[in-house]
């Protein structure tokens, strides 16, 4: 049985992920909430990652950072503070929890790391400047830690696009706008939250040991085809 930390398994995509780790292995969550599920493999901290330190863990194989924002405004209504806001939940978080467990992870069975990009970061999206730049700096981080942390421990993200969870509820709040955001992907869907825990838990496995520093597009299409 491995050990995962889940930074954000309360809701959307990272309760999938959480759900999916407990079928076999030891599970922490570290969220503001408790998730709503009660399992003998789980164990949840309540915390805030911008501002509360982080508990112990003394054994530790895969790291999960999923909390994100989507501040959609355009960019004279974005202030600095929205930006760094931003910034502090989409990297300095990531970064405050790497830095805190790699040396458990260090001791781990193939350990890995998975972290959240955007499908904005690469394709240009308006309203959209502050989380792509903030998960265009998650990129960066995954590509250098790859090569930093190469033969110890891997480290990969996803960069979905819009997903059917609470975060994305505004984009998605009638049966007309989740048509025609159907529409706006060539391959007419977009995510719902057990795709992508079906892609992070490829990425933690050893089916993926060959996989590292790369930054996984789950777009239906959005950003790969133009039709």
């Amino acid at each position: 049985m491995k050990e995962t930390l889940i930074i954000g398994g309360s809701k959307g995509i990272g309760k999938a992920i959480l759900m999916q780790q407990l079928e076999n292995n030891k599970a922490y969550n570290i969220s503001r909430t408790a998730p709503e599920i009660s399992h003998p493999n789980l164990v949840h901290y309540s915390l805030d990652i911008t501002k509360d330190e982080l508990p112990e863990i003394n054994s530790l194989d895969h790291l999960v950072y999923c909390p994100g924002s989507i501040n959609l405004k355009p960019i004279g209504s974005l202030s600095v503070e929205d930006f760094r806001n931003d910034f502090e939940i989409n990297v300095i978080g990531a970064v405050k929890a790497i830095h805190k467990y790699l040396p458990v992870l260090k001791k781990g069975n193939a350990p890995s790391i998975l972290l959240f990009s955007t499908v904005a970061a690469k394709l240009g999206m308006p309203y959209h400047a502050s989380v792509a730049a903030s998960k265009s700096a998650v990129e960066g981080l995954i590509k250098s830690l790859g090569a930093e942390l190469a033969g110890n421990i891997r480290i990969n993200g996803i960069a979905p696009t819009i997903t059917d969870t609470s975060l994305a509820a505004n984009i998605l709040r009638n049966d007309r706008m989740k048509e025609n955001m159907i529409e706006r992907h060539p391959m007419k869907g977009y995510l719902n939250p057990i795709e992508v825990a079906e892609m992070a838990d490829f990425l933690l496995s050893k089916k993926a040991k060959s996989i590292s520093g790369q930054i996984i597009p789950m777009d239906y299409g959005i950003v790969s085809f133009k039709i």
